[in-house]
């Protein structure tokens, strides 16, 4: 015990310059990261790729002072034997620590290449919002409902993103249903003069309005254009204006906005007609013959109404039979 309290007491003065000479390397580590991301906090294309570097240049600084501070403690220490302990380490750390080194370097990658940056919008899978921040594990993005939701880096490099706010000008789209007897041309004149009349909307490129689809109960135009800045709480409020403008002008106008409906079409099966497309109307083309005349349901009740009223007048006029 004594000679390792003595062992410890020649020590004492190694293992103070080493503490000393890694809390300097450790404060100029975090120095230099604070320097890299204050030279590029005010470009939005660069900011990214200055928390990378400062994050990089500060493991590396505070590797270099670790090496240090063991050269200082053990003087026998060889830089090979650090070399060669930090490989046998990464194996071991690369196989216990997988995922987080596979976040790790897909959040580098991210950073880098910059597929989204801060304060951009974004949807992943069912996730959408705004980008707070891209950590080398995680990305975290806040809802719009106001919720905080942590990616994996992983998650992100390995799939599908759509970035609402890549490019400077982004397009909106609507369907609206017209009556089958209102004129198309005249409708969409009024869609579009009322997209035009929205401020806030666009005029290069222009809006326009095509016939989509004949739909059951209307004929659906799509109105589409294009707002400038694409972040969501614009796009909301030029919908709303867009559809308010939209609905009124067309109503002003005459053009109908009609409900779904539906028509039921019924015959007695019993009918000896039944089944031929000649002399019923079920839906199906007539032909070049003489196309049958559909019936109304309140016309077929009142016809069974007649047919079981004169049923019951005839059993009614019927001699009574009686035995004797």
């Amino acid at each position: 015990m004594q000679a390792m309290l003595d062992g410890l007491i020649t020590l004492l003065p190694n293992l103070v310059l080493s503490l000393i000479t890694f809390a300097i390397f450790f404060y100029a580590a975090r120095t230099i990261k604070q320097v890299v991301r204050t030279l590029t906090r005010n470009r939005r294309e660069a900011r990214s790729l200055g928390m990378v570097l400062g994050r990089l240049a500060q493991g590396t600084i505070i590797l270099i002072g670790l090496f240090v501070a063991l050269t200082i403690v053990i003087p026998s220490l060889k830089a090979s034997d650090l070399v060669q302990l930090l490989g046998i380490s990464s194996v071991a750390i690369g196989f216990a620590f997988r995922d987080i080194l596979q976040n790790f370097l897909s959040g580098i990658l991210i950073l880098l290449t910059e597929p989204f940056q801060i304060d951009d919008q974004i949807v992943f899978k069912n996730f959408e919002g705004t980008v707070e921040n891209i950590q080398t594990r995680a990305t975290t993005i806040r809802t719009y409902d106001g919720r905080r939701i942590v990616i994996p880096n992983s998650e992100l490099f390995t799939n599908s993103v759509t970035v609402n706010t890549a490019f400077e000008h982004r397009r909106l789209q609507y369907d609206i249903g017209i009556g089958y007897g209102d004129d198309i041309d005249t409708a969409r004149e009024l869609i579009l003069a009322a997209v035009r009349e929205t401020t806030g909307v666009l005029t290069s490129p222009a809006p326009d309005a095509i016939v989509v689809e004949l739909a059951g109960s209307s004929v659906n135009i799509r109105a589409r254009w294009w707002v400038e800045p694409p972040r969501q709480a614009d796009v909301l409020d030029l919908q709303d204006q867009v559809l308010s403008n939209i609905k009124t002008k067309l109503f002003a106008n005459g053009i109908d906005l009609p409900y779904p409906t539906q028509q039921i079409l019924f015959h007695d099966q019993t009918e000896a007609t039944d089944g031929d497309r000649t002399q019923q109307r079920e839906g199906w083309p007539a032909g070049n013959g003489k196309v049958p005349q559909s019936r109304s349901i309140s016309s077929s009740l009142q016809q069974l109404a007649e047919n079981r009223s004169q049923r019951n007048g005839a059993k009614s006029s019927s001699p009574n039979v009686t035995k004797g």
